[in-house]
């Protein structure tokens, strides 16, 4: 017999996913048709992957559970659910477990923001290929299909910062049946259906956004240099980035094929972008939005978007340090309004909502809506960027849907206060005056938070994005129209230090930019070269893989430290590090326009240092 409190914690537990036998029975099943495996806790919110697919699943049918987190030393921890009827899908959470893992100085994290408790330690190193082999050890000939951030960026020969050298794609190093890559919930269902009808997964080879590994070259791929030959030389590596980025368009993007050995690895083209439709019935799903009821600590991850809503995926801006293009694709897909405030009517029923949604937005806030307004030209684009170096003619930058958007979400009964957290485009406030003003008058509590990376042009030119003056442009407008409306807002600018094509000297005029506008940065991203960007191309070989130009690369540990200094110069603690680094670049004139009130200190730190 069970008690009223069991009773309550059942009905709990029925509202999430399958994750122990118990589960499972109070559902009358035996078996599952798909096991999910990720790197982080399971939270039951749209934001996470894992949560999304599985969710997208079971609603058409399929019986899927959640392992997440599994101890992959223990079989018995991975037989947890049983043995899947269909596949394994393996994924090593919502970031790259090694950018998860280490810092850009390769120092270990002592914290995991997708973890109970924010503890390190829950996933293994390269998770995808330990997660893999645990599961196919618990369960041999089962199939398995990787897939998430991880996966999808590495889905290539690549370079790994950790090692320090071009790995071969994560299909072949983890042994894994099926890669999917991007979004995949197109892909994952359709080999879910295909192999439910009796297809064996090594017959499923047309599949958009999938790569498997092949005895030959398919007819017609653009074949790329082998792995053998971007591990060794630098000018391959660069011509097979170059290739892949020509085929990246779902629109006209042909299969690619890189032998690794003896064997073939296949990339399918991209999966085509989702319809405001199919986007709108996913988030639609009945997600609780909470972390499983198991867990008794506070997840930080869940935490930071617990009261906020995607409204939209997909970027193109092309940042060359940037990933998102690669994974969520570069045509901006946007659910419809009617979808986002039927959202917020969910949201107002969460427990501890108390009026306040903390972010509307996406990889980039500005670009809901936003779209190309020639369906020829863009099924032939090759264009990686829409706005860099300029903004393609043939971009719709209206605003009126984001305003419509925000003026229906802010007149809702329940909500008090909406927020816009999420990054935004600088460059298109421009082009947006409508929604600029908006969100400057009820949007922003008290700080927006803009990413310029840099101020030098030389340098914004490697990275894509808008050199100085725009941004000093941006400033303007921002502070005029800030006082006309009586607010005393303040900007949080974003930098990244060490990035290809940086010197100490550039850095000098960027902390000398940022002292002439009165702006402090309070947190700096050094550079980690993560897989699969342009940046991190740049880094490994030297050179501009799309220009040819050779690039200057900061590498030492020294170099980045001093890069780092100079953006937080205001800092005391920095102050050494700083001048240390104008000393170098015989640049000490500088201090006194950084700091007039510290002269002597630059006097004592020549005397200090070794000549």
């Amino acid at each position: 017999m069970v008690d009223g409190r069991d009773a309550k914690q059942q009905n709990q537990r029925a509202r999430f996913l399958p994750t122990s036998r118990a589960d499972m029975s109070c559902r009358n099943w035996d078996t599952l048709d798909v096991l999910f495996v990720t790197g982080d806790a399971y939270i039951d919110h749209p934001a996470f992957g894992t949560a999304l697919l599985a969710r997208l699943l079971e609603a058409h049918g399929f019986r899927v559970g959640i392992l997440a987190q599994p101890n992959w030393r223990s079989l018995d921890d991975m037989r947890r659910l049983g043995r899947p009827r269909l596949f394994a899908a393996i994924s090593a959470g919502a970031m790259d477990s090694m950018v998860n893992h280490y810092t850009a100085a390769k120092k270990v994290r002592n914290d995991d923001a997708y973890t109970p408790g924010g503890r390190a330690g829950a996933r293994p190193n390269r998770a995808t290929i330990a997660y893999t082999a645990a599961i196919k050890g618990a369960f041999k000939g089962v199939p398995t299909v990787i897939g998430g951030i991880e996966a999808s960026l590495r889905r290539l020969a690549h370079y790994d910062y950790w090692d320090d050298a071009v790995r071969r794609s994560i299909l072949a190093d983890s042994k894994a049946d099926l890669l999917v890559y991007g979004m995949a919930e197109d892909a994952l269902l359709e080999l879910a259906r295909r192999m439910a009808n009796g297809d064996t997964i090594t017959k499923v080879r047309d599949l958009r956004g999938t790569a498997f590994l092949a005895k030959s070259c398919p007819p017609g791929a653009v074949e790329l240099p082998s792995f053998e030959d971007v591990s060794r030389h630098g000018t391959d590596f660069n011509k097979a980035f170059r290739l892949a980025s020509d085929e990246t368009n779902p629109h006209h993007g042909r299969t690619l094929a890189q032998k690794h050995g003896t064997r073939w690895l296949v990339v399918n083209p991209p999966s085509f972008p989702l319809t405001e439709e199919s986007l709108d019935r996913l988030y639609a799903l009945p997600f609780t939005k909470q972390p499983h009821p198991d867990y008794t600590e506070a997840i930080p991850a869940y935490t930071q978007i617990k009261f906020s809503i995607t409204s939209h995926r997909g970027c193109f801006g092309g940042c060359a340090f940037c990933a998102i293009t690669h994974h969520q694709g570069k045509i901006v897909q946007s659910r419809s309004k009617d979808s986002i405030k039927a959202e917020v009517d969910q949201l107002s029923r969460h427990p501890e909502f108390r009026g306040t949604v903390t972010d509307v937005g996406g990889p980039t806030a500005n670009m809901y809506g936003l779209f190309c307004n020639n369906a020829s030209a863009q099924a032939n684009c090759r264009r990686t960027s829409c706005l860099y170096p300029q903004p393609c003619p043939q971009l719709d930058m209206s605003d009126h849907r984001l305003v419509e958007l925000l003026s229906a979400l802010q007149k809702h009964p329940a909500v008090k206060h909406l927020f816009v957290a999420s990054g935004l485009r600088f460059d298109l406030l421009k082009h947006q005056p409508d929604y600029f003003a908006r969100l400057l008058k009820h949007h922003v509590g008290g700080r927006l938070k803009i990413a310029p990376e840099s101020v030098r042009s030389r340098v914004t030119d490697v990275m894509r994005k808008p050199g100085p003056k725009a941004f000093a442009e941006f400033l303007a407008r921002f502070r005029q129209q800030s006082q006309a409306l009586d607010k005393n807002h303040v900007i949080v600018p974003y930098f990244i230090s060490g990035h290809p094509g940086s010197t100490l000297n550039d850095m000098i005029e960027v902390a000398l930019f940022l002292k002439q506008h009165n702006l402090r940065v309070e947190q700096v991203q050094e550079f980690t070269p993560t897989p699969g960007s342009l940046a991190t191309c740049i880094y490994h070989t030297g050179s501009d893989p799309l220009t040819g130009e050779a690039v200057h690369v900061p590498r030492s540990a020294k170099d980045r430290r001093l890069q780092k200094a100079l953006l937080l110069w205001h800092i005391p603690e920095q102050w050494p590090d700083v001048l240390e680094a104008l000393r170098l670049c015989g640049r000490e004139d500088a201090a006194r326009r950084l700091r007039p009130d510290r002269p002597r200190s630059m006097r004592r730190a020549n005397s200090s240092r070794p000549g």
